[in-house]
């Protein structure tokens, strides 16, 4: 997993005015395998500077979300001793939450890079849940979902922490209760979709994982996602590309989203970023080209950045004034 790391933009370190919370647009996010993360680093005096945070996928969309001026609404199970921790690593960035207690510990990992390199140093799994505290998270991301009027689906961190019958039925029965469901999954998760989302975002290693796409191609990359499309029953269906344009079907429009291009500091959380400026761009209600901008913009800032799902919304909402969609 990797490392989440501090960010000067956080809560604790305020760097601009926001709207105020009644006035901003309320995201659900749905994170079944939240994670704590400790780093090592190598501190000013040559002593070792231990770093404490949140992580895991549902957690750093829902920081993005909270950066770009929504306000996100975290259901995830938390247990343990280290649930007890990552809840206070939560509320400290500022992210409701909306825990589900369970009875196994919280999963997370610690790494030491004081050589410059990430060497794990011990990796705890997330939680299997029971039948019962499965229901429970369901529940809570059905009705916080609901409420909010915008969801995000993400997926667990291996395929035994719940039933994948969770994705065929939570985008269902959001999406036919109007509901706008943004969802960025892999692995069985993926391919369990089958109906009520708007927009399934993927990364093109994803797609080929699952067997959608054939190979890294332009072409071999557009069928899968026409594959995938069909088969998930989705709206709209983004693939990431790492440095490459993202593809996106917007209904059976085809669009490649260019703009432009930084040297990354760290390219990981660039996927998660995207996926929640779908997310406020639904919640803000923009038109799909629109949508993709600011998605768009949202992955390439934070690439030059340490701290995943960091950024700040004027940065990228001006990033998003550069980026273009173009008909393929």
């Amino acid at each position: 997993m990797p490392p989440d790391q501090p960010d000067a933009a956080s809560p604790a370190y305020p760097d601009q005015a926001g709207s105020p919370d009644s006035a901003k647009p309320s995201i659900a996010v749905f994170a079944p395998s939240p994670l704590y993360t400790v780093m090592i680093e190598a501190g000013p005096d040559g002593q070792p500077d231990v770093h404490f945070h949140a992580g895991g996928q549902g957690f750093w969309i829902a920081r993005m979300v909270n950066r770009l001026d929504a306000k996100a609404l975290l259901c995830a199970p938390l247990g343990g001793e280290s649930g007890v921790v990552l809840k206070t690593l939560i509320e400290r960035e500022g992210v409701t939450l909306e825990a589900v207690p369970v009875q196994a510990w919280t999963g997370g990992y610690v790494q030491d890079r004081r050589s410059g390199t990430r060497q794990l140093l011990a990796q705890v799994p997330s939680a299997c849940l029971s039948r019962h505290e499965v229901d429970d998270l369901y529940d809570a991301a059905l009705v916080a979902g609901l409420a909010a009027g915008v969801a995000v689906l993400t997926g667990p961190t291996h395929d035994k922490v719940l039933p994948t019958h969770i994705y065929q039925r939570l985008p269902r029965d959001l999406g036919e209760n109007g509901v706008s469901v943004v969802a960025d999954l892999s692995g069985e998760a993926l391919t369990a979709v089958a109906g009520g989302v708007r927009y399934l975002k993927v990364s093109h290693s994803e797609l080929i994982e699952a067997g959608y796409g054939a190979g890294e191609s332009l072409e071999e990359l557009v069928a899968g996602a026409r594959r995938l499309q069909e088969g998930s029953k989705a709206q709209n269906v983004v693939v990431s590309r790492a440095h490459h344009p993202a593809l996106a079907l917007l209904g059976e429009r085809l669009v490649e989203v260019v703009g432009p291009s930084f040297q990354a500091l760290d390219h990981r959380g660039a996927g998660d970023s995207m996926t929640a400026g779908l997310a406020v761009g639904c919640a803000r209600r923009l038109e799909p080209e629109a949508t993709l901008r600011l998605a768009a913009a949202a992955g390439a800032l934070n690439v030059t950045r340490h701290g995943l799902g960091s950024g700040r919304r004027h940065s990228i909402e001006l990033i998003a004034e550069r980026i273009e969609v173009r008909s393929l």
